[in-house]
Parts: C-alpha cells; structure tokens; sequence
C-alpha cells in the first residue's frame, strides 16, 4: 500500500460540525455541482462515481465522533483503499484542522498514472472545504453550498 497525504488545512468551522457534514455520505452528492450527480450514488454508508465506465465506490469502515472517519473500498472497486478524514484541533474556537490520508494498492501502472494526481486531488478537496467554510465558492461549485 502506498500513502498519500493531503495538505493541512483550516477550515472556518468547529470540528463537531465539521465532522456532522461528512458522516452521512449521501450529503456529499448534494455538494456536487448539477452536471456531475447523475454519475454518483450515495446513501448513508456508501457512495460510489462512475467515469468513462469505471466505477469506484467507497463504504465507511469507522467513525470516531469528531475526530476521524474511517472509509474503504467498496465491493466491485478494482483495487483496495483506504481514506482517513481528520478532524483536528486548530488551536482557537470555532476551527478545524482538516486533511485526509488515503492508502493504495496500486500496481506500478496505475501508481505512474495517478500517484501524482491523487496527491493533487487530495488538496484540492482540503482547499475545497476551506474556501467554502470562508464563503468562497470553488469554481463549479453549486451556489449556496454550505457545510
């Protein structure tokens, strides 16, 4: 397995309500912008995307209350992951330290075509999360979207 970390970030919102927006899955698909949901199923404990007929899908293996939920592949992905969201402490009211750890089994083909590009991803969606905490709208983004 190969780890990859995302970037720290702060985000403008406490780590309990933080945390309250990515417990229940099927809430992710609502934060997509219109063109993208058709391609995504979501219930509570699952989601799964589907691009260029490939699947992948995702099912929560963990929750520890405000601190880290814990995510795995789901049944049918064709290699094995796993994704940590961190809710961390940032040191003053109403903050939260956020950042996301994923572990791959990747065969050297699929690590040269998307290792870097996970990393990337990674950051995007931490400086995602934060700009929408300020009130910035990521570009695509659905107005009015909130955490």
């Amino acid at each position: 397995m190969t780890e990859y970390k995302s970037k720290h970030g702060v985000v403008s919102k406490g780590r309990e309500e933080l945390y309250m927006s990515f417990t229940d899955l099927s809430r992710i698909r609502e934060m997509l912008p219109e063109d993208k949901k058709a391609m995504v199923f979501a219930d509570y404990d699952h989601l799964s995307a589907t691009v260029q007929n490939f699947t992948i899908g995702v099912r929560v293996t963990g929750r520890q209350p405000y601190e880290r939920i814990e995510l795995s592949n789901a049944e049918g992905t064709p290699f094995s992951f796993s994704i940590i969201l961190h809710f961390d402490d940032a040191g003053e009211p109403g903050k939260t330290d956020f950042s996301i750890t994923v572990e791959a089994d990747l065969n050297l083909v699929m690590k040269a075509m998307l290792g870097g590009k996970i990393k990337s991803g990674l950051d995007k969606v931490v400086d995602g999360i934060v700009d929408v905490s300020e009130g910035r709208m990521p570009e695509g983004m659905p107005e009015g979207m909130k955490f």
